[in-house]
């Protein structure tokens, strides 16, 4: 090139950011600087991918829609902005591919929706996208048309394209991706993860089968609805026979694994799900709360532990800062959301990874953590008719106010805590309702303006302790 300055300087560079346009529709702040940041990168990872469809990353030969990283993202991105022509669209393109195959082939949703490979690989997690990601889309909006619009691509998967052995769980001979990227595989090998590949692609499933039955429902199918009612009865106790042990142990003893089984609703057993809590209780303190989940784990492990009466461990593993955690980057001045936990080495290096991408909204679904969680409002039900608000202060976070316009206006939930009080600011949209879950109180509100104040006392427990290395 020519005319470059012998020696660059940051002025002489100017960077150009584009996206597709997409109203912005959701907000989040709290006290915690670091964690304000962490949410700001997800905006900008999503912002930089949504370029006229959810890309897997803007920088190189992946500027494609590979479903993982949208199936676990659609909630935050319909949360931040208003995506839904975007993503409907997207589902369209999908089913037309996927229903107009010609060569023969069965209809399998690869990783990249827009193209077959001679030889298709169907991949669990990602593939389930064709099921999972518009019923997200009805959660979010409201909107029945992104479920009967994928019907028929949704019941070609479930009933065609998923490869199964005798018992009729996912055939082990062909290969799943599992929990990608989990921060234990080797850098050359991402596939490596803690978690066994087909325990992860079995609980996807059992939560498909699961979903399909409740789009049945929906859709005023009965005989669909019974259909894989009883597919998931059926093949739920062959998960359990399996995998899980009547003290809850699993036999893919990680964070991911427990994560799977109990957030999924898998396990049915109290006894069962005591001790996978506690399991997984132990395996967050044993990693000193950093993180050990890759794209099937990562989503959902922070709710799962506040699920299961641990929202201290949620808390300390959310604002750890040790290399992997969420605040790693943080650390490492990063303001977008990385594709691996460390893309960046501490010691300042690039991960020797062939896949090391700066941007990339897969791990930034935590977002939906911060919204629901700390910020404390998300649908009740569909479309945001009812509105769940639930803040769940903890860790070092005093205050946080999140809004979101809705289908039916703006929700809004502003907390901080004062004096041995949690005071609560609310806005429920004009015909809506709104159930409100504090300390000590529970209450249903219609639309306006509503402030609450209740005691609140600080956990006398946190910080959470590690285990020491003499108990590992």
């Amino acid at each position: 090139m020519d005319n470059w300055p012998k020696e660059l300087q940051l002025d002489d560079l100017e960077a150009v950011y584009i996206h597709s346009e997409m109203e912005r529709t959701g907000t989040f702040e709290c006290s915690h600087p670091d964690i304000n940041q962490l949410h700001e990168n997800v905006v900008w990872s999503m912002r930089g991918n949504f370029v006229s469809l959810p890309t897997d990353c803007p920088q190189r030969n992946e500027r494609l829609g590979w479903t993982g990283d949208l199936q676990v993202f659609a909630t935050t991105a319909s949360y931040l902005f208003d995506c839904s022509s975007m993503l409907n669209g997207w589902m369209q393109d999908f089913q037309a591919e996927h229903l107009t195959n010609k060569r023969g082939e069965p209809p399998i949703v690869v990783p990249d929706i827009l193209q077959y490979l001679p030889a298709p690989t169907p991949f669990a997690v990602w593939s389930d996208a064709a099921v999972l990601t518009p019923y997200d889309l009805y959660c979010c909006f409201g909107d029945t048309a992104s479920l009967s619009n994928q019907w028929e691509s949704m019941t070609r998967w479930v009933d065609v394209g998923v490869k199964r052995g005798e018992d009729g769980l996912w055939d082990e001979a062909i290969p799943q991706l599992g929990d990608w990227l989990d921060p234990a595989a080797p850098p050359e090998s991402p596939i490596m993860a803690t978690t066994d590949n087909h325990y992860v692609a079995n609980a996807y499933l059992l939560r498909v089968t699961r979903t399909m039955a409740k789009i049945a429902i929906i859709l005023g199918k009965a005989a669909a609805a019974d259909k894989y009612a009883a597919d998931f009865q059926r093949l739920q106790g062959v998960f359990l026979d399996k995998y899980i042990a009547p003290s809850g142990r699993i036999a893919s003893d990680s964070q991911c694994g427990l994560a799977l089984a109990l957030h999924f609703e898998l396990i049915e057993s109290d006894r069962q799900k005591r001790g996978a809590a506690e399991r997984l209780d132990y395996l967050v303190r044993r990693k000193a709360f950093q993180v050990a989940t890759g794209f099937a784990g990562t989503p959902i492990i922070l709710d799962t532990l506040a699920e299961q009466g641990k929202l201290s461990l949620a808390y300390r593993m959310l604002q750890e800062k040790g290399c992997p955690s969420w605040l790693y980057p943080i650390s490492m001045g990063a303001t977008t959301i990385w594709e691996r936990w460390n893309s960046v080495l501490p010691d300042g290096t690039i991960n020797p990874g062939e896949m090391t991408s700066m941007n990339h909204f897969a791990l930034g679904s935590v977002a939906r953590f911060l919204h629901g969680r700390v910020g404390g409002i998300s649908p009740l039900t569909p479309g945001w008719k009812k509105i769940l608000i639930r803040p769940q202060p903890g860790g070092d976070v005093t205050s946080a106010r999140v809004t979101h316009i809705s289908p039916y206006g703006q929700v809004a939930c502003s907390w901080s805590i004062q004096g041995g009080e949690l005071q609560v600011d609310v806005t429920v949209p004009p015909n809506s309702s709104a159930q409100v879950e504090l300390p000590g109180l529970q209450r249903q509100v219609g639309s306006g303006s509503h402030r609450f104040s209740v005691p609140y006392e600080a956990d006398s427990a946190w910080p959470p302790q590690a285990l020491a290395k003499s108990v590992i």
